[in-house]
């Protein structure tokens, strides 16, 4: 290999190549002397920032999702099936968890794939049915009621569920006013309109859902101890039904009335157990200008009205507490009877005539089946009161109504009475009741009363209220009419001409119609069952003193031998058992005397009162009665029950006599 010979001489000095590495001095330098560079591009700084997350999956990828996730949960693997579960779930505030828009995602994709939606998937179901939906958008409320009518149309088994969930959000219904970043600002009327559009469709689509329904609204309705403002949106909201579910009205309706009567006669009981001087006169002393009784109830965000009536200091007495709650359920009566009287009053106000019968005969329908067996109810039956007095056939009807069953046999012993009771105190008490219906009634009671007779004269040995209960019901009840209608049975009387406390010349001859002198003097001489020992002191005194005044009948000599009479000496072995089954058990011969229950006595709850005023006959005495002494057969037995037969007290018609 040939070597390369360099020439002799001094070796050359490497040169040091150029580098782009510089000095820090010198950059820093070179930096500060550079000119600032303009941005070619300028960034808004209001522009709105999202997070990835916040703009949510595709709808083709989230129903990707939702079928792979329930088809893996059908053989054991939930773990999509937990995170679909998750976006439905509520924070503490009742808020959902996750945006509007992957809520909304889900929902479609559940609704593309809700008949995979079996029993096994329930926890799901469970957990949409709970969700935060109510305060959601329009749009969002429409896509989530097509999800629960398809799932329910799908599979029946999740129905009760779904109208438990709608049943429940109607009751406790709670504005907002956040929901999701929407920022809807929602009252508890609209809340409750769009629970009842939601309601609606469903039992439009699915007719079966309405016999479900039934129960679940009675399970839901609240309790008694409940307040004010949560009875009456409820009964609201059950009217509110009835309105676009007709198949439910009676039922609904009777529903209402149900729990109505039990708030009434809890009243009365209660009522009873306060001392007589602080029960006496509690409803009609109930103040009549209370803002929560004269405003709608729906909206306001404000607390219950009954808070005004709960701050009870340590100090108060048992006394004082049980007033206060007496005073809450007179309200809560007072409101529902309100809303009922309301809603009747629509349809005996319209123009047709099936529409109004149909009305009177649901309503004569719970009288029959819910107000007539329960004897101390005070208010409810005032219904029937202004209903029935809204034309002369409905009058009859009643009235009719009534007959049927105080002379049935077949009956029991209450219903009979309670029956009677109801049919003289409509007589007797309605305005509206023309003069041809009492007398009518006076003979058709003047009739029965003759065939009864007959039956129990023959083994009759003295007064016995247990064997003769039905006839003593009916003498009672011809005296009660007598004593508020005695010129309606009078030759050529004009309702029109004279005023009941006309002053007439003592004992002066009046012209009473045929068979009325007679049909009194039989049932009261001529037998030995002895009605006006029987009957209630307090009508039987004040039925004297008009008679005596009248010349129709004179009783006094009667009533001084009956003071000879002890009726425990007549009464069957097992008399106690009825009085039991009665209004109260008494001491002493009280408890044979038969009960002055008579239904229609004054009304005085304050808000509802207003509907039966111009409906109701007031008492009125005759002139000369009470401005005269009677002689001493006014006896203890009678003497201060004069005043009994005049404005009973509003809330306990039941009253024993002094």
């Amino acid at each position: 290999m040939p070597t390369v010979l360099r020439p002799a001489g001094s070796i050359p000095t490497l040169v040091r190549r150029p580098t782009l590495i510089r000095k820090h001095d010198e950059i820093d330098d070179r930096l500060s002397t550079a000119p600032i560079k303009r941005a070619k591009v300028k960034f808004d700084d209001n522009i709105e920032v999202k997070d990835l997350q916040e703009w949510g999956k595709v709808p083709e990828l989230v129903q990707e999702e939702v079928r792979r996730a329930l088809q893996m949960h059908s053989i054991g693997d939930n773990s999509g099936y937990d995170e679909i579960k998750s976006i439905f779930r509520v924070s503490v505030k009742g808020e959902a968890e996750c945006s509007s828009k992957t809520l909304k995602s889900y929902t479609s994709a559940l609704l593309s794939n809700v008949a995979v939606l079996d029993k096994s998937c329930s926890d799901l179901v469970l957990a949409i049915l709970n969700s935060a939906w109510i305060n959601q958008a329009d749009d969002y409320i429409t896509l989530y009621v097509r999800l629960l009518a398809n799932l329910v149309s799908t599979q029946g088994s999740f129905l009760p569920d779904v109208l438990n969930m709608m049943i429940q959000n109607l009751v406790y219904a709670k504005s907002s006013k956040r929901s999701l970043g929407e920022n809807l600002n929602l009252s508890n009327t609209q809340i409750r309109s769009r629970i009842h559009s939601a309601l609606q469709y469903l039992l439009r689509l699915i007719p079966s859902a309405s016999h479900a329904l039934l129960s679940i609204l009675a399970n839901h309705f609240p309790h008694q101890d409940d307040s004010k403002r949560l009875h009456t949106n409820y009964v609201n909201s059950l009217l509110k039904i009835v309105s676009y579910a007709p198949e439910l009205r009676s039922d609904v309706l009777a529903l209402i009335t149900d729990r109505l009567v039990k708030i009434d006669v809890q009243v009365q009981v209660d009522l009873e157990d306060l001392a007589e001087d602080v029960g006496e006169n509690l409803v009609h002393d109930l103040p009549h200008l209370r803002d929560p009784l004269d405003t709608g109830l729906d909206d306001s965000e404000s607390s219950d009205s009954d808070s005004d009536l709960s701050g009870e200091s340590d100090e108060e007495d048992e006394e004082s507490q049980r007033t206060k709650d007496i005073l809450r359920n007179v309200e809560k009566m007072d409101q529902i009877l309100e809303s009922l009287f309301r809603y009747y009053d629509q349809d005996f106000s319209a123009t047709s005539l099936t529409i109004r019968r149909d009305a009177l005969d649901i309503l004569l329908s719970h009288f029959i089946n819910i107000i007539l067996p329960t004897l101390r109810s005070r208010h409810t039956q005032f219904l029937l009161f202004h209903f029935a007095q809204a034309s002369p056939e409905f009058v009859d009807t009643f009235v009719g109504t009534c007959v049927a069953v105080a002379f049935d046999k077949g009956q029991s012993f209450i219903k009979r009475q309670a029956a009677a009771a109801y049919l003289a105190s409509f007589v007797a008490r309605g305005s509206r009741v023309p003069a041809n219906i009492v007398r009518d009634v006076f003979d058709y009671i003047g009739s029965e009363l003759g065939r009864l007779r007959k039956q129990y004269e023959p083994g009759c040995r003295g007064p016995d209220l247990q064997r003769y209960s039905s006839y003593y019901c009916l003498v009672q009840a011809l005296l009660y009419i007598f004593c508020f209608r005695w010129r309606d049975l009078e030759h050529n009387f004009d309702d029109d001409s004279e005023d009941d406390t006309f002053a007439s010349p003592y004992k002066a001859q009046h012209q009473w119609l045929s068979g009325v002198k007679e049909t009194l003097a039989l049932n009261i001489f001529s037998t030995q069952l002895n009605p006006l020992k029987v009957c209630s002191p307090a009508i039987v005194t004040e039925f004297a003193n008009i008679a005596n005044q009248l010349g129709v009948i004179y009783v006094y000599g009667l009533l001084e031998t009956n003071k000879r009479i002890h009726l425990s000496n007549h009464a069957s072995s097992n008399s106690q058992h009825i009085r039991d089954t009665a209004f109260s058990v008494r001491r002493d011969e009280s408890q044979y005397h038969l009960d002055e229950y008579f239904p229609f006595d004054p009304y005085h709850l304050p808000r509802s009162k207003k509907w039966v005023d111009g409906d109701y006959r007031e008492w009125r005495g005759v002139a000369g009665v009470g401005d005269e002494q009677v002689d001493d057969s006014e006896s203890e037995e009678d003497g201060a029950a004069n005043s009994d037969l005049d404005e009973r007290t509003a809330t306990d018609a039941t009253k024993d006599s002094p």
